[in-house]
């Protein structure tokens, strides 16, 4: 099988490893197999998890891992300043004319959710994103890098989710909230895939980060899937949930309770995973097929195969088979990625996507990250009709001005109160 070119950072030896250089290497390729934990799971969901039949909604949400400092051939390295906000630029101005003829059913273009780097806040750089984002373009949220050269702690890690929480929503505008109340909620991305030190204590270090990111006002972690032999992949796969495991312990996420029609929605953050699946394809390099794992990188562009693939993944509510959610995610910034996320092999894609959907019995959704959590509530509430009805269904963007959203729409509203944080003990 064939790796999608993520790079997965598998290869960080443990400290003071005095092992011979086979049996390192034997003990390196055993802990590798290991991460596929998640192919038993992934085996007998295939058997028993079916594609609906009939007309589908596709919901597409795109998760950008967005980082304009990166350098990918060292990721502890920040692009010099004026290379960032040539970059940023560069995105703003070009993004709109390659993709703004593809539309989905509703005339929307195909949005980016901009997961920013909390540590890497700078103000001009976010504001210069945020007015792409307000013209439409998509949402931000908040990415976190932490715990790679040593791990963090909690104290260190709530002081920076709410201070750059608080600068999103005050100084940019950005964000939303749950009917009146004052605290700004959040979608969140976590660098290096580590969500709650899933990743053995790499890119994190903080076992109760799930319970800190409920406490701040995450309401959904849209990490998911990692790679196929990364460390912090775990079993559960191709799930929309709730963690299931106390959230103050490490990796909760691990278990889960997968969202239904009909039963009660709100143990945030919810976990919406992209797909994760084995592609047989033997036109790969490697003849036999490679790993499909929702990122859109140079070598394995968007593409009509991938789109079967992402609906045989069949990531819905449950008791909601038509209604299937389609979580992918980028790193637009990687300079080698922009055929995959800007150029030919994105606008090829996003016109058989859009020109052909009919004739497959689709209609089309192209939607933030906040957005897909609104539809996914309102199909856990047993809401009928259009998806498109329910966007702004109970989180509302802030305003530009730092606070509250429009009017509630009463068609939308739904029935009694949830809880905004329910940490689940």
């Amino acid at each position: 099988m064939e790796h999608d070119g993520k790079s997965s950072r598998d290869s960080i030896a443990a400290e003071g490893d005095v092992l011979p250089l086979r049996q390192g290497k034997a003990r390196s390729a055993f802990s590798k197999f290991s991460y596929l934990r998640w192919l038993p799971a992934y085996s007998w969901q295939r058997l028993t998890r079916h594609t609906h039949h009939g007309h589908v909604h596709l919901i597409f949400a795109l998760a950008d891992h967005f980082e304009p400092a990166i350098v990918p051939e060292d990721g502890r390295a920040r692009a010099p300043y004026d290379e960032q906000e040539r970059r940023l630029e560069a995105w703003c101005r070009d993004y709109p004319k390659a993709v703004g003829e593809f539309r989905d059913e509703s005339g929307r273009p195909f949005v980016h959710t901009y997961f920013y780097p909390a540590e890497q806040d700078d103000r001009a750089l976010v504001g210069r994103l945020a007015d792409h984002c307000h013209s439409g373009w998509g949402e931000l949220e908040i990415h976190l890098h932490h715990g790679v050269d040593a791990p963090s702690n909690s104290d260190d890690t709530r002081s920076l989710l709410c201070k750059f929480r608080d600068t999103l929503a005050n100084e940019h505008g950005c964000l939303s909230y749950l009917d009146s109340e004052p605290m700004p909620r959040y979608a969140f991305v976590h660098g290096n895939f580590a969500l709650a030190n899933s990743a053995n204590g790499y890119g994190c270090g903080v076992d109760d980060e799930m319970k800190i990111l409920a406490e701040t006002g995450c309401y959904a972690d849209l990490t998911l899937p990692a790679a196929a032999f990364h460390r912090a992949q775990i079993a559960k796969v191709n799930s929309l949930y709730e963690c299931a495991l106390p959230l103050d312990h490490r990796a909760p996420h691990r278990k889960g309770r997968d969202l239904k029609r009909g039963e009660r929605f709100g143990g945030f953050p919810v976990i919406i995973q992209g797909p994760l699946m084995l592609d047989f394809d033997r036109s790969s390099r490697s003849g036999l097929g490679r790993f499909e794992t929702a990122a859109l990188t140079d070598a394995n562009p968007p593409s009509m195969r991938r789109l079967r693939l992402w609906k045989k993944a069949a990531i819905s509510v449950l008791d909601r088979p038509d209604w299937i959610f389609v979580k992918l995610h980028c790193h637009s910034m990687f300079p080698n990625y922009r055929q995959a996320v800007l150029g030919d092999a994105m606008q090829g894609f996003l016109s058989e996507l859009t020109e052909g959907a009919r004739d497959r019995q689709e209609t089309l959704h192209f939607v933030t990250a906040r957005e897909m959590v609104n539809i996914l509530w309102a199909a856990c509430e047993g809401r009928e009709g259009n998806p498109d009805e329910y966007r702004n269904y109970r989180f509302r963007l802030a305003s530009r001005e730092g606070r509250g959203s429009e009017g509630r729409d009463e068609t939308n509203d739904s029935q009694g109160a949830v809880s905004s944080v329910d940490v689940r003990g």
